[in-house]
């Protein structure tokens, strides 16, 4: 099948362990699958993108319970949390995937392995909270990262602008914050969790860096003389949040991040 008619296929997967689990198949790993072009017109998007159980209960984010990881239920609440969010980014990379027309191949072909590597760390953190007698969907959660898939979905620009380069971005800021936080709860099953992390940080650099990439090339292409300036005015256009310090810089330029991007978030 066409790689972008499946990606979609697999968006509209409301289970997500089979979602995480389809990602791990064959198809999702392709050396020269077909790939609809402009030519074939923009593939049709079907109601209630997208897929995904009933629960966890979406509140706003100022509803979201704070919970002390230093006890068991505050415990399981943050690895919920960040289950939660490794399962939407699952599904803004198939969007992505599935949604604009007219890339280069690799720009799906890159889209289609964050897709991948999103199911796998959803899988690794699914598991650890099962250890812990939870599943996902036990705790309330946010949709933040899926609104602003939804507000960027008639501009790609934005789109790679706002999702992986900000709300994804956050990730490399908050993982050395929240990892420091779990050494201090210190339990074999809060330690077990950083190594976890170790592996999502690692892949989530990868992340950001093709958010990057296909940001700059856009610019390029679209004839934006100063990428961030025009970053600037998307932030404030799509009312993105403000993003605060620490900044994990070291991270950030491994992603991709120019010194002046840096800076501009330094300065506030």
């Amino acid at each position: 099948m066409e790689l972008r008619t499946r990606a979609l296929e697999v968006l509209c997967i409301t289970d997500p362990l089979h979602k995480a689990a389809v990602m791990a198949e064959p198809w999702a790993q392709p050396d020269d699958a077909a790939i609809a072009t402009i030519a074939d017109g923009p593939l049709a998007e079907p109601p209630g993108l997208p897929g995904r159980p009933a629960r966890p209960l979406l509140v706003a984010p100022k509803d979201v319970p704070q919970r002390s990881p230093f006890t068991a239920p505050g415990y399981a609440g943050l690895i919920h949390a960040i289950c939660h969010i490794e399962f939407n980014a699952i599904n803004l990379a198939l969007d992505a995937v599935w949604r604009f027309d007219g890339m280069p191949r690799a720009f799906y072909l890159d889209w289609l392995r964050v897709a991948r590597e999103e199911a796998f760390h959803f899988g690794l953190l699914h598991g650890h909270l099962r250890d812990l007698g939870h599943a996902y969907g036990d705790f309330p959660a946010h949709d933040g990262l899926w609104g602003m898939c939804q507000k960027t979905s008639d501009d790609i620009v934005a789109r790679m602008a706002l999702v992986p380069r900000t709300l994804e971005a956050r990730g490399l800021d908050a993982s050395p914050l929240i990892q420091a936080r779990l050494r201090k709860v210190g339990t074999p099953a809060a330690l077990a969790a950083v190594d976890i992390l170790d592996i999502i940080l690692r892949d989530e650099v990868g992340h950001v860096a093709i958010g990057n990439h296909w940001y700059a090339w856009l610019c390029q292409r679209a004839g934006i003389a100063d990428p961030v300036a025009h970053y600037a005015d998307l932030a404030r256009r799509y009312e993105a949040p403000r993003l605060k310090p620490p900044f994990n810089a070291e991270a950030r330029r491994r992603a991709g991040f120019s010194q002046a991007e840096i800076d501009w978030l330094a300065a506030g």
